[in-house]
């Protein structure tokens, strides 16, 4: 083993052992006590089965875990990458065609491995706590459409990838960076337009009491909306939500049937001052920017070591190759993805207060703490998180931060 072995393997086990500390400590914070915060919100029972909730979702987390990262490491050190590579370039085609076929390979199996999961996750636990309204049918739809977007999406975009760094150079990193920024941009519009209803019908919301206060506060706050849609988040789960999509022109609300059903008139104003406020700061934007520039670190790191024969030594690949590169390299650069990534949640989590500040300001502050007590509640949250844990995985704030800085 090389260096580049023992960082990504070092790393591995970082991630592993940070998980499983992170969780325990979680664990170990459940208290048995209701917070006073939400008394006459939860009864005993809500609040054991949203603790209950919280150790079965730890405990299977554990479990994904561990099984994900032994499948990797018997797959790499029992030369896993290097028969596979010998066995798509035994088809004899060129760089960006095996590249992609290698690629393929590789995800296909890991979806493979991993679906046994996602139905016990979603048939057994969701169901068990009484989330899950997916049918096997729609489960399967699902699949078969996330299939046929990846490839008519992902294709594309791996064989531009793969083109400009056989073809153009040192200037490669910049050219993929110009492409995949292109492609995100692109997305913003046509995603919420011509996908997500690929998956979820979006009803314009139905004329009455509700749609006019909307209007109305979105009006008041100078908030141009192309609509204000509830999308059917029941037909595969009973949680409740709202997210904003859209710019310029096409911006759009769009409100969980789920969350319409359970939540007051005055509590879906407070939710959509929220969201409106996440667009009023420049949330999206500026995480927008931090993207565009994530890629372009990405992009120009990959172009220093996508040539190191060492990378390719670590996985005792023998004939190095751009498009093996990419995968080796997103594993050596876990390390910065995690350091990264506790970032962004740090700053995910100040948005989210911003957010609430706002939605008091120009709505109703005692509206926005009902509505995320019983946000709360109805997605069995865990009210009382460990400090760490939150530090590591939370891009909201814990929801009795929030509710003290909107008392505040």
């Amino acid at each position: 083993m090389n260096v580049y072995a023992w960082i990504i393997l070092a790393a591995l086990l970082v991630r592993f052992i940070l998980s499983v500390v992170s969780e325990t400590l979680n664990l170990r914070a459940l208290r048995n006590d209701l917070p006073d915060e939400f008394e006459g919100v939860y009864d005993a029972e809500d609040y054991r089965k949203s603790q209950d909730y919280t150790r079965v979702r730890t405990r299977f987390g554990f479990v994904t875990l561990a099984f994900d990262t032994l499948a990797l490491l018997i797959f790499w050190f029992a030369g896993g990458f290097p028969w596979l590579d010998t066995w798509v370039r035994g088809f004899g085609y060129g760089p960006i065609v095996t590249g992609i076929a290698f690629m393929g390979v590789l995800v296909v199996g890991g979806q493979i491995l991993s679906l046994p999961f996602e139905i016990y996750s979603t048939f057994v636990i969701e169901g068990r706590f009484g989330f899950n309204r997916t049918t096997p049918k729609t489960f399967v739809i699902d699949l078969i459409k996330g299939l046929a977007l990846g490839i008519a999406f992902g294709v594309p975009l791996l064989a531009a990838i793969l083109w400009f760094f056989e073809r153009t150079g040192d200037m490669a990193w910049i050219y993929c960076w110009i492409v995949l920024t292109a492609f995100q941009l692109f997305a913003l519009y046509f995603f919420p337009t011509w996908i997500m209803p690929l998956f979820n019908r979006f009803e314009p919301l139905a004329e009455g009491e509700l749609k006019d206060e909307l209007l109305g506060y979105a009006k008041k706050v100078g908030f141009s909306l192309q609509g204000i849609f509830v999308m059917d988040g029941s037909r595969r789960s009973s949680r409740s939500n709202a997210f904003f999509t859209g710019f310029g022109k096409s911006k759009r609300i769009a409100l969980f049937d789920t969350l319409v059903e359970n939540h007051s008139v005055p509590e879906l104003t407070a939710i959509l001052a929220h969201e409106v406020g996440h667009y009023k700061k420049k949330h999206i934007f500026k995480g927008l920017i931090v993207g565009i520039v994530h890629f372009g670190v990405v992009f120009y790191l990959m172009s220093i070591f996508l040539r190191h024969e060492g990378l390719f030594t670590a996985f005792y690949v023998e004939q190095p190759s751009i498009y093996a590169g990419l995968i080796f390299f997103s594993m050596l650069y876990a390390p910065i993805e995690l350091i990264l990534g506790i970032a962004l949640n740090l700053m995910s989590r100040r948005h989210e207060f911003e957010a609430d500040h706002y939605a008091a300001e120009t709505a109703d502050g005692n509206a926005m703490v009902q509505a995320l007590k019983k946000l709360s509640k109805d997605n069995l949250s865990n009210l009382t998180p460990h400090p760490f844990f939150v530090f590591l995985n939370y891009s909201h704030p814990p929801v009795l931060e929030r509710i003290r800085a909107l008392r505040g």
